[in-house]
């Protein structure tokens, strides 16, 4: 790897120029005139949340969203916070009011909604698709990922150390043993399986290399997520989107401060589970997730492989020149 670091630097990072913390100063932020090129970005996100194996914080960290999201996700908690506190308190909404003004609505509302709507088409689209023909689609995305791998390398506020490089193998030890769990089945999970399971995967939107379809399907709620929602079962999407929250809001402050803080180790570490992943997305496999040695027709899967590690290169670049800056 050579010493080449990316310029300019993403708009919503705020790297210090060390380890040690620094003050933490208010990102930039978006225009409203940037909203069309959010919801594509956004609903790329959402794309990748919806096939095992793929994080859409990796699809994130890709595109340039990773920080300005984990930034406003804290914004908005503390501004739920500040809400609860007014009312508890007799306080008035003052305090609360003030801080949702701080949270990047131009660049988070456009997002979710690319989110929310691309996830819910891929969920009819890209996953039967990875059913019918797992090997070609499986191929794609390994080399996506395996490209992708460096984009948090380059992210890296200072020169790689050794503490990263073992951070990078324990993260990468982390992610490969996730992946390795087997699928379960569940016909009828309870609700309580439901909020934990939801409250466990949306971390995966957070952290590059682990998928949240990934350990949907490890815990076996894969399937009845897909059926809730196109059976628009109102009970099952409540309980399932208040462990999200729940869940998010236990550990994306966490995350946030360790992306102004310690962001070389933080990168590092996030590297690693984007390379453990590479597991899940392993072209041969067996229907207990086992990996196989390459059969078939290995030339054209290879050269699937290379075209979606061209396509993730294109989008590194477009990055890296300023693409997001619409």
């Amino acid at each position: 790897m050579t010493s080449h670091r990316p310029n300019p630097v993403p708009r919503h990072a705020v790297p210090p120029a060390q380890d040690a913390p620094s003050g933490d100063a208010a990102p930039q932020r978006s225009s409203w005139r940037s909203a069309p090129s959010f919801v594509v970005r956004g609903g790329m996100v959402g794309v990748a949340e919806s096939v095992p194996g793929i994080s859409g914080g990796t699809v994130a960290l890709v595109v340039g969203l990773y920080d300005g999201l984990i930034d406003a996700a804290g914004q908005t908690l503390h501004a739920g916070r500040e809400l609860v506190r007014g009312v508890v308190r007799r306080e008035g909404l003052a305090s609360g009011r003030r801080a949702l003004r701080e949270v990047d609505w131009p660049m988070l509302l456009p997002v979710l909604v690319g989110m929310a709507t691309f996830l819910l088409v891929s969920l009819q689209i890209v996953a039967p698709l990875l059913e019918a023909h797992p090997v070609p689609v499986r191929a794609v995305f390994f080399g996506m990922i395996a490209v992708s791998v460096l984009v948090p390398l380059r992210l890296l506020p200072g020169r790689f150390r050794v503490v990263d490089g073992a951070l990078l193998a324990l993260g990468a030890a982390v992610a490969f043993l996730l992946t390795g769990l087997p699928p379960a089945d569940l016909v009828d999970p309870p609700l309580w399986l439901v909020f934990v399971g939801a409250a466990i995967a949306i971390n995966a939107l957070v952290l590059p290399g682990v998928s949240g379809s990934f350990i949907l399907l490890a815990m076996g709620l894969y399937i009845p997520v897909q059926q809730a929602l196109s059976d628009r079962d109102l009970q099952f999407v409540g309980v399932f989107a208040l462990g999200a929250a729940v869940g998010l809001g236990s550990f994306v402050k966490l995350l946030q401060w360790l992306l102004h803080h310690r962001r070389q180790v933080t990168m590092a570490t996030l590297a690693g589970l984007m390379v453990g992943s590479l597991r899940a997305l392993w072209p041969w496999q067996d229907e207990a997730a086992g990996l196989e040695a390459p059969s078939g027709s290995v030339a054209a899967t290879v050269a699937l492989a290379l075209a979606g590690a061209a396509v993730a290169g294109l989008a590194i670049w477009w990055e890296s020149r300023g693409g997001r800056e619409s």
